[in-house]
């Protein structure tokens, strides 16, 4: 379903760039890219969103404080990580997971099922079919 307002936490420019991007094909504003914690905590508990993308490791910080905040305001979200889902913590393994890289399929699956329009939340990647 196109059309989502989504705030992306991402500090790596090149790959924010091209997630905007794919965000845009697949019909999707993005609202706010935040590259720090404390912008993604502000962005979290403030931005009128319908989903987040979170680069779960901020130049070794981990992004769970804005989950937290996502989950407490019952917003959808997805990490994107390189780690794949084992290096998700217990608390959010069911959530869905982008391994990175990952291409605009294998995004708007992961949005589809944050959104509950998906089946059982997993490991994607552009490799899966």
């Amino acid at each position: 379903m196109p059309g989502h307002r989504i705030l992306l936490v991402e500090d790596e420019a090149m790959i924010a760039m091209l997630v905007e991007d794919m965000l845009e094909d697949l019909g999707h504003e993005l609202i706010k890219v935040a590259t720090r914690l404390e912008e993604a905590l502000a962005a979290a508990a403030s931005e009128v969103i319908d989903i987040a993308i979170l680069d779960l490791n901020l130049g070794g910080v981990l992004t769970y404080p804005a989950a937290d905040v996502l989950a407490e305001r019952g917003i959808p979200f997805i990490f994107a990580t390189g780690y794949g889902s084992s290096g998700i913590k217990d608390a959010y393994s069911t959530r869905p997971t982008l391994q990175k890289p990952f291409n605009m399929e294998a995004l708007g699956r992961a949005i589809r099922q944050a959104l509950g329009h998906g089946t059982c939340p997993h490991l994607l990647s552009s490799r899966s079919s």
